[in-house]
């Protein structure tokens, strides 16, 4: 069985990675499947190649959905990147009150598409199966009306006076919680009327300790966190 894989890698993949006819190359499809392939030729900026076998990747039982307020100065695409590594399975942008990126239109259209090209790439470097899904940007309320049930749904907040990540993820009530919605606000933080509105949704407000987190460093934090305690470093749940 062959397949060509089009003019957009050809340059990647002869220039780059400096393959040759007869070469060995690992595909994924973005779907959970790899492919063993054999290169057969390169020609009319195409890459021709015989597909010698086709596996199955396990995909992890974790399913973690991160929500993130559109930060300032392009660190979306670095959280883009970094949560794709770090196993996020959903990644949805959206603008809270907060916010100070606000496009619109033809520009937010343009933004996700970038994006999704990143969660490609990044999946690609780190060997997943998959790749992420990037939803279009949206509202905080629209936002909070994506989770579906049996998931965690989680709302982290600096000022949270009680509860902590540690508390609510040794809560024996979420032991067999495999599935998380986590929402990350932007360099101002959440207001009280967000908080008070998350809650109303059945979000439960959780701080990630004593120190402060920027806005990009906080998805990398919970998303390490929860991968230990439920995915990829560690023992996954039964």
């Amino acid at each position: 069985m062959s397949s060509e894989l089009g003019k957009e890698y050809f340059t990647y993949i002869r220039d780059v990675l400096r393959l040759k006819k007869g070469d060995k190359l690992i595909l994924f499809d973005g779907k959970g499947h790899e492919y063993s392939t054999v290169i057969r030729d390169f020609y009319s900026r195409n890459v021709c190649l015989d597909i010698i076998r086709k596996e199955t990747i396990k995909l992890p039982a974790t399913h973690i959905t991160l929500a993130q307020s559109l930060p300032k100065r392009g660190k979306m695409e670095m959280i883009i990147q970094k949560s794709t590594e770090l196993g996020a399975s959903r990644i949805v942008p959206f603008i809270s009150s907060r916010s100070i990126p606000r496009p619109t239109g033809t520009r937010a259209t343009g933004k996700a598409t970038r994006w999704r090209k990143i969660a490609i790439e990044a999946s690609r470097q780190c060997g997943r199966g998959d790749v992420p899904e990037v939803s279009e940007i949206t509202s905080f309320d629209e936002m909070l009306s994506i989770p579906d049930s049996n998931t965690l749904l989680i709302i982290l907040w600096e000022a949270e006076p009680e509860l902590g990540i540690r508390e609510i993820l040794t809560d024996e009530k979420h032991a067999r919680v495999n599935s998380f919605f986590i929402v990350i606000g932007p360099e101002g933080g959440f207001s009280w009327e967000e908080i008070k509105k998350a809650r109303q949704c059945g979000f439960i407000s959780a701080s990630l300790g004593r120190l402060i987190l920027r806005t990009e460093t906080a998805p990398l934090a919970i998303l390490s966190i929860l991968q230990y305690e439920k995915g990829v470093f560690g023992v996954p749940a039964d």
